[in-house]
C-alpha cells in the first residue's frame, strides 16, 4: 500500500512539471509578451516629444525668402500714362503774355529833358523816355515853340529818318536843337522856357501834348535855328 501512495504521488509530480514545461514554451513565441513593450514604448516617444530624425533633417529646397517672387506675389506696377494724342500737347504750357500794341508818344506817357551840349556849340538836346507799359512811336520832330515866339522852331528836313522811331518801355529818342544860324546880323532871343509838342502820324500837333521845360541859364535862339526829327541815337541827332 505504501509503495503504491509513492508511485501516484510521483506520477502527479511528473505530471505537473510537463505542464509547467507545456506553458513555459509557449511563451516563448514573443508575438503577446512584447506587445505591451512596444505600447509602452510608443506611449513614452509620444509623451517626451522627441522629434524624428527625418524631421529635422535639412532640405534641398532654400529659404522661401531667396525664392524669386511668383506673378502673386510681384508688387502691381504703375499704370503708364496715355500717350498724348496727334496734334495734342503732352503739356498745358505756360501762357505767354501777348505783346501790347503800340501808340503814339505824347506828354502823357513820356518824359522830356532838354540839356547843353559842349559840341556842336550852340546846341541843346532834347531826350525822350517812354515811361509807360506800351511800345510808342515818335513820329516826324517835335514842335518846339520858345517863350515870346509866335511861330514854331523850323524843322530840319534834312534829318528825317528811314523809319519812324519806335521806343519800348524805358527807351529813350533823341532831338538836336541848333539854337542859331549862320550870322546874318540879326540879334538872338534870350528864353527861359522852351514848350514841346508831339506829331501824330500825319505830323499834326496832338492836342493836350505838350511838355513845358526849363531851359539852361543863357539861352539864346534866333530865326535861323533849327530842330531833328526824332533819332533811336544820340549820335545821329547831335551830327547836325
Amino acid at each position: 500500500m505504501r509503495s503504491n501512495r509513492i508511485r501516484t504521488t510521483v506520477l502527479a509530480a511528473t505530471a505537473v512539471l510537463a505542464a509547467l514545461s507545456l506553458t513555459a514554451c509557449g511563451g516563448d513565441d514573443g508575438t503577446d509578451a512584447k506587445k505591451p513593450a512596444a505600447s509602452v514604448q510608443a506611449t513614452d516617444d509620444a509623451s517626451t516629444g522627441t522629434p524624428d530624425k527625418d524631421s529635422t533633417a535639412p532640405t534641398d529646397a532654400e529659404p522661401a525668402s531667396d525664392q524669386a517672387p511668383t506673378d502673386a506675389t510681384k508688387p502691381a506696377e504703375k499704370p503708364e500714362k496715355p500717350a498724348a494724342k496727334p496734334g495734342q500737347p503732352a503739356g498745358k504750357p505756360a501762357s505767354k503774355p501777348k505783346p501790347k500794341s503800340p501808340v503814339t508818344c505824347t506828354g502823357a506817357n513820356t518824359k522830356v529833358t532838354v540839356t547843353k551840349v559842349t559840341r556842336p556849340i550852340n546846341h541843346l538836346l532834347l531826350t525822350v523816355t517812354n515811361t509807360g507799359d506800351r511800345p510808342c512811336y515818335a513820329y516826324h520832330a517835335p514842335m518846339l515853340r520858345f517863350d515870346g515866339a509866335q511861330a514854331v522852331f523850323r524843322v530840319l528836313q534834312d534829318s528825317r529818318p528811314q523809319a519812324v522811331v519806335t521806343l519800348d518801355p524805358g527807351a529813350s529818342a533823341y532831338a538836336a536843337i541848333g539854337l542859331t544860324g549862320e550870322p546874318n546880323g540879326q540879334k538872338p532871343y534870350p528864353s527861359k522856357h522852351l514848350g514841346v509838342t508831339f506829331a501824330d502820324r500825319a505830323d499834326a500837333p496832338i492836342n493836350g501834348s505838350q511838355a513845358e521845360l526849363t531851359l539852361p541859364a543863357g539861352t539864346y535862339w534866333d530865326d535861323n535855328g533849327f530842330v531833328t526829327y526824332w533819332q533811336s541815337e544820340m549820335s545821329d541827332a547831335l551830327v547836325y
